[in-house]
C-alpha cells in the first residue's frame, strides 16, 4: 500500500460506501471513531482496528456484492482488489460473530477457508464493540439496543434475526470485556 494503513481504508471505504450507501457510511464512520478511542488499550494494533473498523462493511457496496453476505464479499474484495494487510482482511471477514451468519447462509466452510479466525481475541472483541455500541446512523448506543435494532429491521425469523439472536451472548460477553479492559485504563 504504501501509505497509512488508516488512510487509505478511510478512502476505499468511502469510494465504495460515501455516496451509495450514506447510511452504511454513516455507521462505518461511527465504527471506526469508536475504534480511535478503544484503540487506546491496543497499542501497535490500533491503526488495525481503526481501518478495520472503517472498512468491516464495505462488502455491502452493490458492486462487491457477489454473495450477498457482506464479510466475504469485503474480504473478498479487499485480498483480490488491494492486497490488502491479512490480518485487517481476516477481521473484516469475521467481524461481530460473522461465522455464525455465514452458519445461517451455507457459507460457514467458505469463510473459514479463506479467512481464517484471528488468533488475537483483544482486537476481535473491540472490533465487536465498536460495530455493536454504534447504531446505522453512527450514533453511539449500548449493545442491547442495537442488537434488538438489527432484529427489528431485519426481522427475528429472517437470516440476519436468527443470526444475532444467536450471537448475541457472545456478542455481550465481547462487549463486557472490552468495557472492563477501558475500565482499568489510567486516567
Amino acid at each position: 500500500m504504501g501509505e497509512d494503513m488508516v488512510g487509505w481504508a478511510r478512502r476505499v471505504a468511502a469510494a465504495e460506501l460515501g455516496n451509495v450507501l450514506p447510511r452504511r457510511w454513516a455507521h462505518s464512520c461511527g465504527v471506526a471513531a469508536r475504534a480511535a478511542e478503544v484503540g487506546l488499550i491496543l497499542g501497535k494494533d490500533a491503526d488495525l482496528l481503526i481501518s478495520a473498523a472503517i472498512l468491516h462493511d464495505v462488502g455491502y457496496a452493490p458492486r462487491l456484492a457477489t454473495t450477498g453476505f457482506h464479510p466475504l464479499d469485503g474480504a473478498r474484495f479487499l485480498r483480490d482488489e488491494h492486497g490488502a494487510d491479512e490480518r485487517l482482511i481476516c477481521l473484516v471477514a469475521n467481524h461481530s460473530f460473522a461465522l455464525l451468519e455465514a452458519e445461517e447462509r451455507g457459507l460457514r466452510e467458505e469463510l473459514a477457508r479463506e479467512f481464517p479466525l484471528l488468533d488475537d481475541p483483544l482486537l476481535v472483541d473491540a472490533l465487536v464493540y465498536c460495530d455493536m455500541t454504534t447504531m446505522p446512523d453512527g450514533g453511539r448506543t449500548i449493545a442491547r439496543e442495537r442488537v434488538a435494532e438489527i432484529v427489528g429491521r431485519y426481522g427475528a425469523d429472517s437470516v440476519v434475526g436468527r443470526f444475532i439472536r444467536r450471537a448475541a451472548p457472545e456478542i455481550f460477553s465481547s462487549v463486557e470485556r472490552i468495557e472492563a479492559a477501558l475500565a482499568a485504563q489510567p486516567r
